[in-house]
């Protein structure tokens, strides 16, 4: 699918590039192969992406409106992701009620008990959109409308490394301690960012995350063997 794009000037020497201002998985596809043909065939300093734009930016821009013309030149014809190693990883989450500490008040909320909401959270494939607002944060799309909730009026200040969580549409894990607003449901032991790692976040955006439930001694286990660098989280290539 073609989409009207749109390439403005964000900054000295950078362009950002706009696609309809909505959460759609075709959108992100075109916009990552974009990203990855755009870095194949143009030098550039630096190229980020959100659900719906791309950020690019160069050492310096001379002319604008060539250097817009560059990257059109190199726009696909057809969205085709075969040349991109797009994953879908399985994570373990542990739903306990020691981790889950809004399971109660959302069942309330949303009329479901904890067994239905853990049973429909596991079962989705969920796209991952975007990585942010704190390193390795995976916001990721196809939460199952039943077990959709907003976000807390008030955020809590520390939310714990691993939490699973609902914000609205989406849903989520939180790769280290930090303050939040979305529905804590679970924890999951796997570290999603490590500084020292190249790639410091190995899960990226395009790819699918797809949870499933562990006890909590299950939970413990992980941990101990995460510690010793013996565990290998499970994924499958989904475009092979």
């Amino acid at each position: 699918m073609k989409y009207k794009l749109n390439y403005k000037r964000y900054g000295k020497n950078s362009i950002l590039v706009e696609w309809p201002k909505k959460i759609d998985e075709k959108i992100l596809n075109n916009i990552i192969q974009y990203k990855s043909i755009i870095q194949e065939k143009i030098n550039v300093k630096s190229i980020k992406n959100s659900y719906n734009s791309l950020l690019i930016s160069f050492e310096i821009i001379n002319n604008f409106q060539k250097t817009v013309d560059e990257l059109k030149k190199v726009h696909f014809k057809k969205n085709d992701l075969k040349k991109l190693k797009l994953f879908r990883w399985y994570l373990p989450v542990c739903y306990d009620t020691e981790f889950g500490i809004d399971l109660n008040n959302l069942e309330k909320k949303i009329y479901l008990n904890r067994e239905e909401i853990i049973q429909i959270h596991s079962s989705s494939n969920y796209k991952v959109y975007n990585i942010g607002f704190i390193p390795g944060f995976l916001y990721l799309g196809g939460l199952n409308k039943k077990i959709q909730c907003p976000r807390k009026k008030f955020p809590v200040l520390n939310i714990k490394k691993g939490s699973v969580g609902i914000g609205g549409s989406q849903t989520g894990v939180y790769p280290q301690n930090s303050p939040g607003g979305w529905n804590i449901i679970g924890n999951s032991p796997i570290n999603l960012f490590d500084p020292y790692k190249n790639p410091p976040c190995f899960i990226k955006t395009g790819d699918e995350v797809k949870f499933f439930p562990v006890s909590k001694k299950d939970h413990e286990e992980i941990l101990l063997k995460i510690e010793s660098n013996n565990y290998e989280v499970k994924k499958i290539l989904m475009n092979d």
